[in-house]
């Protein structure tokens, strides 16, 4: 055998296929090329919500990364939510409120998260107003992450149920057109969480 079909051979790439999450019943990706398999590790992964969950919106990106791989097929961790940016153009009204934070927060089951609540009035509200309706969704948020695992706070967040839960409790401060959650990102994972406690302990 010559040196160039061994060469070739060994840089041939395969092509693998990306699944999602088991909580999003492992739905296929697509697919991602690679020499080696330790290639494919970290690679982001973007969808919609509607390609992973029956009845999901379009409007709703998910990043998913890749963080095992098998003989064929790659396996990913969810990443990242985040509304699409015609959407949010889409919510922005003249004559109205938008009302935002963000939160950096840990679940039940310790996966630290960032999530962005946004809620938009249907006319203009004035600073009390507002201020009451972001302490509304810090806190509805923040029990929503404390008692929830990761799992079920991110079931919450792309099903909607947390967005509806904040606009039932904060329309009873002023008229509101929508809230949404606009992104949520996974910071770290327990493991990580623990690390960093630790190296500040010991610094301590």
């Amino acid at each position: 055998m010559s040196d160039r079909s061994v060469s070739k051979r060994s840089t041939e790439k395969r092509w693998y296929t990306v699944l999602a999450p088991e909580q999003f019943d492992r739905a296929e990706l697509g697919t991602t090329p690679a020499t080696e398999p330790e290639q494919v590790l970290d690679r982001t992964i973007e969808t919609t919500l509607g390609d992973v969950m029956e009845g999901g919106e379009n409007n709703v990106k998910l990043t998913f990364q890749i963080t095992d791989v098998g003989s064929d097929t790659a396996y990913t961790e969810f990443a990242s939510h985040e509304l699409t940016r015609d959407y949010k153009r889409s919510l922005v009204r003249r004559g109205s409120s938008k009302v935002k934070t963000v939160l950096t927060l840990e679940t039940a089951d310790d996966y630290r998260v960032t999530v962005h609540p946004v809620a938009f009035t249907t006319k203009v509200a004035d600073r009390s107003q507002q201020e009451a309706i972001r302490e509304t969704m810090t806190e509805l948020v923040s029990e929503a992450a404390a008692e929830r695992t990761f799992e079920e706070f991110l079931d919450s967040v792309v099903q909607g149920h947390l967005s509806s839960a904040i606009y039932n409790e904060a329309k009873t401060i002023y008229p509101l057109r929508r809230v949404e959650i606009e992104k949520t990102t996974l910071d770290a994972r327990p493991e990580e969480v623990y690390a960093e406690e630790e190296s500040a302990a010991v610094e301590e």
